[in-house]
């Protein structure tokens, strides 16, 4: 029975009018793709800070800096959509806090992790309800953060961790067709992003971990020139997918640099028969694993430094 008292929306999603571009002729919009301007081992710049929600017992925020694309279109525009995004993350820590009493007993402490998007932090919007991505993300965070938390020291208590991304990173360039880069090789930066953003509201936490986990993201990429010739594939770290025309595979990992040792890893795309060239003997997975391990250390600097800032803040509270 129809509601009587309110207006009603539409049945089905409606989806707004997007202008998608100012110019007038297809070369114009093809020229829009950004280019990648950093060297294939370089990585963007990192910003991170902790500390910033007072009611959490941790909190880190994540973000990273945009490419040269980017900041060109921003300053000016030649179509109403960006050419790429940036990742802008948040996390927040709960805990340790005692488990309700409805909980079975646990000798170690519960791990919870909880991701989600915010409605406008992808191109296409996100629901109120966690889909299977997100939910994906969840378990592949708590897969990284388990092995570097000294759970054995809380038992009967559990800990928290939610992330809300507020800006994600785009699976592919929005002016290539639908069918052609849509695999999530966005989600990797993501999760890369989520494991390092964890790791600094943990230390903000005062938990006792065995390390930093840093997340790291390395991909063969093999682009098209116009004509529709494909190069050798080259090893990219800390790639943007909207720059690449074709990204064969891609690698994310949990590393813990003191340790060395890989928590979490994710590989996606076929890369058991990629040759990179005659200098470089080995395998892809190889050098997917090597390139994400050495982008995973380069995050973890900007980690130390964030944590070591978030314990000079605590010593001088602790003072006062």
């Amino acid at each position: 029975m129809t509601d009587r008292r309110r207006i009603n929306g539409p049945p089905s999603d409606t989806r707004p009018a997007v202008f998608a571009s100012s110019l007038k002729s297809t070369t114009g919009t093809a020229s829009g793709r950004p280019q990648r301007q950093r060297q294939p081992n370089e990585l963007r710049k990192i910003f991170l800070r902790t500390g910033l929600i007072p009611s959490a017992s941790g909190s880190a925020y994540l973000e990273f800096e945009p490419s040269a694309s980017l900041a060109a279109a921003r300053s000016s525009p030649q179509s109403l959509i960006p050419p790429s995004s940036a990742l802008k993350l948040a996390c927040t820590v709960h805990g340790p806090k005692p488990l309700p009493r409805s909980a079975t007993f646990s000798p170690n402490l519960v791990l919870t992790t909880h991701v989600k998007y915010a409605p406008f932090a992808a191109r296409r919007r996100k629901g109120h309800v966690r889909d299977a991505s997100e939910r994906d993300l969840g378990v592949h965070l708590e897969t990284a953060l388990r092995g570097v938390v000294v759970a054995e020291r809380w038992p009967k208590s559990g800990l928290d961790i939610t992330i809300t991304i507020l800006e994600a990173e785009d699976d592919r360039w929005w002016g290539d067709a639908p069918d052609s880069h849509d695999a999530p090789w966005g989600m990797m930066n993501v999760l890369a992003g989520c494991i390092t953003a964890a790791s600094a509201a943990i230390a903000d936490a005062r938990i006792d971990c065995l390390d930093l986990v840093a997340g790291g993201v390395a991909a063969l990429v093999s682009d098209e020139s116009a004509e529709g010739e494909k190069s050798t594939p080259k090893l990219m770290l800390d790639t943007d997918p909207a720059e690449h025309r074709s990204i064969l595979s891609a690698c994310v990992v949990a590393y813990m640099p003191s340790r060395d040792e890989i928590t979490e890893i994710w590989l996606k795309g076929d890369s058991s028969k990629v040759l990179l060239g005659p200098d470089d003997k080995r395998s892809g997975h190889d050098a997917l694993i090597d390139g994400a391990v050495d982008a995973a250390r380069g995050a973890h600097t900007v980690l130390a430094e964030a944590v070591r800032e978030s314990a000079e803040r605590f010593a001088g509270l602790a003072t006062v």
